[in-house]
């Protein structure tokens, strides 16, 4: 299982990058003159193999190794340069994958904007530094697919190589970062972002070439912020805490600060909700800088709601508005389940750099102590203006116990860091140590196939079941 905190393991080797496809798979050439990039979209079941032949390039901030074939797979992404750079191109043995190159000025890429974002950002970290004080707190926004965890991968990995150790945090349930989707959580980056993957390799059994990053995780359970606004803000306001407290003791973290991701904010009666959520966020974690991307509405109803207010801490709050990235490929409801699917696969089982073992054993029904994930009641005012908890509605329980059942086949089950004799509350509150899969309910017998990472008893810890991710095909067949 993952090991709760907010560090990382020692490095094991040198950075290694995942082997690409044979050499008897078509290879082509391609050269990009400076600002160029080179945009692709690999699906499920091809592999497409790159490799820097010279100059410089970088996906999502990462430099590209030079002579070193890296593998993509299941990945709609690009490789921009600055300088310009050739690449090697393998084409998958079997499958397809689409590709192209796109060729903008100095004048015409967002990406410059982004670099000076960096550079602002890098400027007031270092006088966090001299001063001792808290470094900025950036907040990304934006509409779905306007590229905002792309952002936030590049501000993080562009901080890495300044030396830095950003404070990162993932609000989007539907994405995991470090970890399962249907989880909020937040990990120290001071080294590279394995570029074959969006944020590196999930925490596993297994030496890794490449530094693992040890993220906090909380369970949410569900794949929409409005689904159960008062768990997700408790559960934001758990991870804040934690996140605060790690840059209060550290002062390498503090001067970096915190780059926070979130989910795309939907129009609609369903914004308002949203709009109350990232009121939440900036207010729990102080944010004090506010990037709102590719959407000029968001950035007028942002600069309203927060330009000039000051933060906890008493910094004003910044509101900056960013061009979408031309790169930013949009991704169906498909390629997400797929990219779930594998995410899942990968925890139990390993990926093609790396296979485990996971552990599968039978558990008796009276074991084991099960906690559902409640959804709020669906919003009854006439006017339709989002979903409003009050204290005082029957049904103020955000989790319930729950027997096992046929229901719970096929399903991923949250390993609460609580007792099973906890109060709902505390267990509702602790954070994730790990994840395990229901194979098989056996009604009769009371029995639960239960397969887990290691070949370890669960104990007394209490199990988290929620409606996300959702169902996915038996990992056992």
């Amino acid at each position: 299982m993952s090991i709760p905190g907010l560090g990382q393991l020692a490095p094991t080797a040198a950075p290694i990058a995942t082997a690409a496809s044979p050499a008897s798979a078509p290879t082509t050439t391609q050269t990009l003159k400076p600002f160029w990039e080179y945009r692709f979209d690999v699906p499920h079941g091809s592999t497409l193999g790159i490799k820097l032949v010279s100059g410089t390039a970088e996906k999502d901030g990462t430099e590209l190794a030079p002579s070193t074939p890296y593998a993509f797979t299941a990945t709609k992404s690009k490789i921009n340069t600055w300088h310009g750079c050739t690449l090697e191109i393998t084409a998958p043995a079997s499958g397809t994958y689409d590709a192209y190159t796109s060729e903008p000025t100095a004048e015409e890429t967002p990406m410059v904007s982004y670099l000076n974002l960096h550079f602002k950002l890098e400027s007031l970290r270092a006088a966090a530094q001299r001063t001792g004080s808290m470094g900025p707190r950036v907040l990304v926004v934006g509409p779905p697919n306007a590229g905002k965890s792309s952002l936030t991968r590049t501000l993080a990995s562009w901080a890495t190589r300044m030396g830095r150790q950003p404070l990162v945090v993932n609000t989007d349930s539907r994405e995991g970062m470090l970890t399962l989707p249907g989880t909020l959580s937040a990990a120290v980056f001071a080294t590279l972002i394995d570029i074959t993957t969006d944020w590196g390799s999930l925490p596993s059994s297994g030496a890794s070439a490449i530094p693992v990053k040890l993220p906090l995780a909380y369970y949410y359970g569900l794949p929409q912020s409005d689904d159960n606004p008062k768990l997700f803000k408790r559960l934001l306001s758990r991870l804040a805490v934690a996140a605060t407290s790690r840059l209060a003791e550290d002062v390498d973290v503090k001067s970096a600060g915190m780059l926070i991701d979130t989910g795309g904010i939907p129009t609609g009666t369903r914004a308002a909700a949203y709009y109350d959520f990232l009121g939440h966020i900036v207010a729990e974690f102080s944010v004090n800088i506010i990037i709102v991307l590719g959407s000029e509405r968001v950035g007028s109803e942002m600069q309203k709601r927060f330009a000039g207010q000051t933060t906890t801490v008493g910094d004003t709050i910044t509101v900056v508005g960013l061009d979408k990235s031309g790169g930013v490929m949009e991704r169906d409801e498909s390629f997400m389940q797929s990219i779930r699917e594998s995410a899942i696969r990968e925890y139990f089982f390993g990926n093609a750099k790396m296979t485990l073992s996971p552990f599968t054993q039978q558990v008796d029904f009276a074991a084991v102590s099960i906690w559902r994930i409640n959804e709020a009641p669906a919003a009854t005012s006439a006017d339709g203006a989002g979903i409003t908890y009050d204290d005082g509605e029957t049904r103020t329980d955000t989790l319930e116990k729950a027997e096992p059942s046929m229901m719970m086949q096929n399903c991923v089950l949250a390993v609460a860091c609580a007792s099973v004799h906890d109060a709902p509350d505390t267990i509702r509150d602790a954070n994730v140590m790990g994840f395990v899969y229901v194979a098989d309910v056996d009604e009769k017998r009371h029995r639960l196939r239960i397969l887990a990472p290691v070949s370890a008893r669960l104990g007394d810890r209490p199990l988290l079941w929620g409606s996300w991710p959702e169902h996915m095909v038996n990992l056992l067949i």
